[in-house]
């Protein structure tokens, strides 16, 4: 039978160190708001329900964790009394009668569904409460897990700790799961009285034994359980968050020859096979097919790359940008809500934005799509083999024909058909000797402006 099972998510802090102007937990990580990675990972645990302890930014931190299929239910904490008191926030959920009770936080981001399954199974073992733990190097300001027999007996925290015990390397990260038939009882015994006032929740695993309970701690990689307090524990999130991603997509058949520089966003696609360089940069909503190139120092997000085509380098791909097989966007090149057709080649130095590139047209150095009038955007349609000259502006809406020839230097303001050649530039003139003229007439105003002085 199904166990159910009800995730409590504490997201209320005020975020004081990350001297924001928003809740730590709408912070990004990967492109995507911390929250939303921990829900995700609630929802990969087969978690389904969900009671979000809101307080800063409520509104936009609930909006934020509504992800996937979960069912969420929102209360406010006003007092901050502790982690115990926190999730008696949601003691009308609670109330509901799950199987299992399981208490996350919005800021620790890296979690994934593998300790929150442990936990979980470990209820089902017969433990009440389960702690997940990690190892670390340096325990210090963590409360360590005292364990005897297989069974979690205290947390103990650093300053109430004994030599012996402050040399355990075993620690508490936070997150644990309780049985969730017991769970209004243990909660409610949880005290206040020490230093600070507050309710603890590590409380539980004393409070647990002393009714004839059992305690377990189970163990989870230290990356996964790393918290965020400041800006300088966000950007060793995204560091860890980016390794173990560069390394998913490499185990999976994608090649980057220096993986440190690359940087993804949380839905980055890269098909097997696709060749990613140097300093590379994926905002959201970014999929590379098999076989794809992506040189160095180029920026793509909103864009898909087929199979085969290449990209870069310095290239940017906006949003809208699209790219069929075997095309090639070149260097300093920008593409915006573009569609470049099968084996089309836009080489280097343009702007395509707004437009359709038919198959195999070559897009000559310098060439822009004049889209934007001030007021509104325009497309501009190339057609199948069609080869436009270098520095030619094609000013939208404007469309040509399959196989037409543009001449270098041309302002194109009408259509052409296809197979035509257009020039929409001014015939050249030469006056023998006015350079020479010009050049003098410039040194006599030179020297007289500096005799003046």
């Amino acid at each position: 039978m199904t166990r159910t099972c009800l995730a409590i998510v504490l997201a209320a802090g005020d975020s004081t160190r990350m001297k924001s102007s928003m809740s730590k937990v709408l912070h990004p990580v990967g492109g995507r708001p911390m929250i939303a990675h921990v829900m995700g990972s609630i929802a990969a645990s087969g978690v389904s329900d969900v009671a979000l302890v809101l307080g800063r930014d409520a509104d936009r931190v609930e909006a934020a964790a509504k992800i996937g299929e979960l069912t969420l239910e929102s209360v406010l904490q006003t007092e901050r009394l502790g982690t115990g008191h926190a999730v008696l926030m949601a003691r009308d959920a609670i109330a509901r009668g799950y199987d299992e009770v399981l208490v996350a936080y919005g800021d620790v981001p890296l979690i994934t569904a593998g300790p929150l399954k442990a936990a979980r199974e470990a209820l089902a073992g017969g433990a009440d409460v389960a702690v997940i733990g990690f190892h670390t190097m340096n325990p210090t300001g963590y409360g360590r897990l005292l364990v005897d027999n297989g069974e979690l007996i205290a947390i103990r925290e650093e300053k109430d700790a004994t030599d012996a015990e402050r040399a355990i390397t075993w620690c508490n990260s936070g997150l644990m799961a309780i049985n969730g038939h017991k769970a209004l009882d243990l909660l409610s015994r949880i005290g206040n009285s020490n230093a600070k006032g507050e309710f603890y929740l590590t409380d539980l695993v004393e409070i647990a034994r002393s009714l004839g309970g059992r305690a377990v701690a189970v163990d989870a990689p230290e990356s996964e359980l790393t918290g965020c307090n400041n800006r300088a524990e966000l950007a060793a999130i995204e560091r860890l968050w980016q390794e173990r991603r560069r390394h998913e997509l490499m185990v999976s058949g994608v090649t980057m020859i220096a993986p440190e520089t690359v940087f993804l966003s949380h839905d980055t696609v890269i098909g097997q096979d696709a060749l990613i360089e140097p300093n590379v940069v994926f905002g959201p909503g970014v999929t590379v097919e098999g076989g794809a190139v992506i040189h160095a120092f180029s920026h793509l997000e909103g864009a898909h790359v087929s199979a085969g085509a290449s990209v870069g380098p310095f290239a940017r791909l906006r949003p809208g940008a699209n790219l069929a097989e075997g095309s090639k966007v070149g260097n300093f090149c920008e593409v915006k809500k573009a569609e470049i057709g099968r084996g089309a080649k836009v080489n280097h130095l343009t702007y395509i934005g707004d437009a359709i590139v038919g198959a195999e047209a070559n897009i000559g150095a310098g060439t822009i799509t004049c889209n934007y009038d001030g007021v509104n955007k325009h497309e501009t349609r190339i057609g199948a083999g069609a080869f436009i000259g270098s520095n030619s502006s094609l000013v939208a809406p404007v469309s040509i024909g399959d196989g037409a020839l543009i001449a270098s230097g041309s302002v194109i303001t009408k259509d052409v058909p296809a197979d035509a050649l257009a020039f929409g530039r001014a015939r050249q003139e030469m006056k023998a000797g006015r350079a020479a003229v010009i050049r003098e007439r410039n040194l006599a105003i030179k020297a007289a402006k500096k005799a003046g002085k």
